[in-house]
């Protein structure tokens, strides 16, 4: 994608979305960053779920210590590896106590470096949380920007540098959010909803998906 097509591409879906957020739901940055590892193939839906009554109890990695890792598990059962993800919580919140005074670091690699906590997981919490220019590249955002040309990559890694490489300013804060909702909601991965996409005629995808025709009445 040509570098003035990129810009109107971001320019579009800001004048949709201005202020762009993630759909987890949290109250502070420990909640953030629990958040977004028990999102690991969940959806932001479950979690949030899941997460409803637990965070109004547990504030604090101390809190989630003290409810213990088979407390925990109660309140996330209904998320996918939840076994795994339980023991994670409980041990990053014993790192943060010990050797943050109970602060989340605003630090991508050492966030990188607690258990459960991989690449993707720091860079929403450092773009959420701390205002940072990271690129967290899920699945939605991979496939858009494969699909589109914004950023094409056979990895992971190498879509998030070129996203780094081609997001201009004043764009570079809200454009995974921007990304990650268009991709949940709009260039799906079975069936793009071209017909309704306020960038199809930026996109290099090929065919376009023609709107469905209405059902007839009988």
């Amino acid at each position: 994608m040509k570098k003035a097509d990129i810009f109107e591409f971001y320019r579009r879906l800001a004048e949709l979305n201005p202020s762009p957020e993630t759909e987890l739901q949290f109250g502070n940055t420990y909640q953030l960053l629990v958040a977004v590892v028990l999102s690991a193939q969940a959806t932001d839906v479950g979690v949030n779920k899941a997460t409803r009554l637990l965070f109004q109890d547990v504030k604090t990695p101390q809190q989630m210590i003290d409810l213990g890792e088979e407390g925990l598990k109660q309140h996330i059962k209904t998320i996918g590896l939840f076994n795994g993800k339980a023991k994670n919580v409980i041990a990053l919140s014993e790192i943060l106590v010990r050797d943050f005074g109970g602060a989340v670091p605003a630090d991508r690699d050492t966030l990188v470096d607690l258990p459960g906590v991989g690449r993707k997981t720091a860079n929403v919490v450092m773009n959420c949380a701390f205002g940072a220019e990271t690129f967290a590249v899920d699945t939605h955002i991979f496939r858009v920007g494969n699909r589109t040309g914004l950023a094409p990559g056979k990895t992971v890694l190498a879509v998030e540098k070129q996203l780094e490489k081609n997001t201009p300013q004043p764009f570079r804060v809200g454009a995974h959010h921007w990304l990650i909702l268009h991709g949940r909601y709009i260039c799906k991965a079975r069936t793009p909803e071209c017909w309704r996409c306020p960038v199809d005629d930026l996109c290099r995808y090929k065919p376009k998906t023609p709107a469905p025709k209405a059902k007839k009445i009988a």
